[in-house]
């Protein structure tokens, strides 16, 4: 019954990734950027609904420009703040670009690509994410820089903190976590080590009562502060919304 249901669940992805891939290429070009906004939200809502998982939010947005920064679990990650903050521009590694369906949906949303095999292309993507931010664009990174199994933190690169610091952009900590039927920290979500995009599609769709809880912590200023300090703080934020235990320095 487990397995047939997560058949079920995954008929029911791909039926709305295609929905939304029709959206994308039909519907986009003649929509405002308010209701692009609308419709990033309902997709990535009903999609986290499709594969068995409720949303739970704690806190609010910022109001107007913000750089939000959250700890990183899986590829679900991004779908769940676009279920609450829609209008996030997310940074992420180029390998995104080959995934397919995806990729198509990721670019819809403005995505930011960094190509980490390419040293200097972090300085590139620091000053394309502050002329978002100037703009008065929110856009969101996932400081560990690769995804962790959710019982910890990784430690925070502070380099893309740049952007908020130069901007002096209020930067909003959010506090990421998936729970199961059984476990307070599920292990149906994890995509680390060797996991593919497929093996991690299958585990999510076969969780039992999970729940991706999101907390929008207080905002922090960034002007005038060293961004290895900000990093500190806003990881120390983040463990403590997650009960996290951080080793001393």
């Amino acid at each position: 019954m487990r397995r047939l249901r997560a058949v079920v669940r995954l008929l029911r992805c791909v039926v709305h990734g295609l929905h939304g891939v029709g959206i994308v290429l039909l519907r986009f070009p003649r929509l405002s950027l308010v209701e692009r906004q609308a419709r990033i939200r309902w997709w990535s809502a009903k999609m986290l609904e499709a594969i068995g998982i409720e949303v739970r939010v704690e806190g609010t947005p910022v109001r107007g420009v913000s750089l939000l920064v959250a700890n990183h679990i899986s590829w679900l990650d991004i779908m769940v703040v676009h279920a609450v903050v829609p209008e996030a521009r997310f940074v992420s590694k180029a390998d995104v670009k080959s995934w397919p369906l995806i990729s198509r949906l990721v670019d819809a949303a403005g995505t930011l690509y960094l190509e980490r095999e390419r040293k200097r292309d972090a300085l590139r993507v620091i000053h394309v994410m502050a002329d978002a931010l100037r703009a008065g664009q929110t856009v969101a990174v996932f400081p560990e820089g690769t995804t962790s199994t959710g019982h910890g933190l990784l430690p925070f690169h502070a380099n893309l903190l740049q952007a908020a610091i130069s901007t002096s952009t209020p930067v909003q900590p959010v506090a990421l976590r998936f729970s199961d039927a059984t476990h307070a920290v599920s292990e149906a979500l994890e995509f680390v080590g060797a996991t593919t995009l497929l093996q991690s599609l299958w585990r999510s769709a076969c969780g039992q009562g999970v729940v991706a809880r999101l907390v929008l912590l207080p905002p922090r200023e960034s002007g005038g502060v060293g961004r290895r300090r900000l990093a500190e703080w806003l990881r120390a934020d983040i463990a403590a919304a997650l009960g996290v235990q951080l080793p001393e320095a």
